[in-house]
C-alpha cells in the first residue's frame, strides 16, 4: 500500500468515515484535553508549540503523516461521544494527569457546544522531538479545519510516539 497516497486521499475526502474508522483500529489514538473556556475542567495546558520543528526529512514526513492518522482516529471517537474510549486510548502521560471522572465530566462541556460533527479537514502538521513542559521524545501536533453543527471551528491535536511504538493523542485544544 502506497501510505504517501492513502494520506493524500484521507485528507481529499476527509469526512471520518470508514476509512478513518479503520485507522483507529490499526493505530491506537490518544489525548490531552484543553478546554477552550471556563469549563470546570482542570487539566494541563495543551503542549505549547515553543519549540522549533525538527528539521524537514522524508523520516519526519513519515511520522507526521503517522500522526496525522493517529489524530483523525481519536477525534472519531469525540465525533461518536465515545468519551470513556477515549480517555482509555490517550497517551500514559495524559491519563495520569487527567483522571477519567474529570474527562467524563469535562469533555461534553468542550464538545457540546459545537453542535454535531459535520466535516473535517486535516491542514498542517508539525514534527518536533520537544515540547515545553514535555519529556523529549517524537510529538506531531496536527491543526483541522472542522465543521460542526453551530460553528465551524480549529481542532489542535498532538500525538506522541509512546514507548510502544504507538502514536497516541496528548493534547487537544478548540480554538
Amino acid at each position: 500500500m502506497n501510505f504517501p497516497l492513502q494520506m493524500n486521499r484521507i485528507a481529499k475526502a476527509f469526512s471520518l468515515t470508514a476509512a478513518a474508522v479503520a485507522v483507529l483500529a490499526s493505530t491506537s489514538a490518544f489525548a490531552q484535553l484543553k478546554p477552550g473556556g471556563g469549563t470546570g475542567l482542570n487539566v494541563p495546558a495543551a503542549p505549547a508549540a515553543a519549540a522549533p520543528a525538527a528539521p524537514r526529512s522524508s523520516a519526519n514526513a513519515e511520522k507526521e503523516a503517522e500522526g496525522k492518522l493517529a489524530a483523525a482516529g481519536w477525534l472519531v471517537l469525540l465525533d461518536r461521544r465515545d468519551w470513556g474510549r477515549a480517555w482509555e486510548t490517550s497517551a500514559g502521560m495524559f491519563r495520569s494527569t487527567v483522571p477519567l471522572g474529570n474527562w467524563m465530566d469535562g469533555i461534553p462541556k468542550v464538545r457540546d457546544p459545537l453542535g454535531a460533527f459535520v466535516e473535517r479537514v486535516p491542514g498542517e502538521s508539525v514534527y518536533k522531538t520537544t515540547l515545553e513542559g514535555r519529556p523529549n521524545g517524537d510529538y506531531v501536533t496536527v491543526g483541522f479545519v472542522s465543521k460542526f453543527e453551530k460553528l465551524e471551528t480549529e481542532e489542535m491535536v498532538t500525538v506522541v510516539r509512546e514507548s510502544d511504538g504507538k502514536w497516541r493523542v496528548t493534547g487537544y485544544k478548540v480554538r
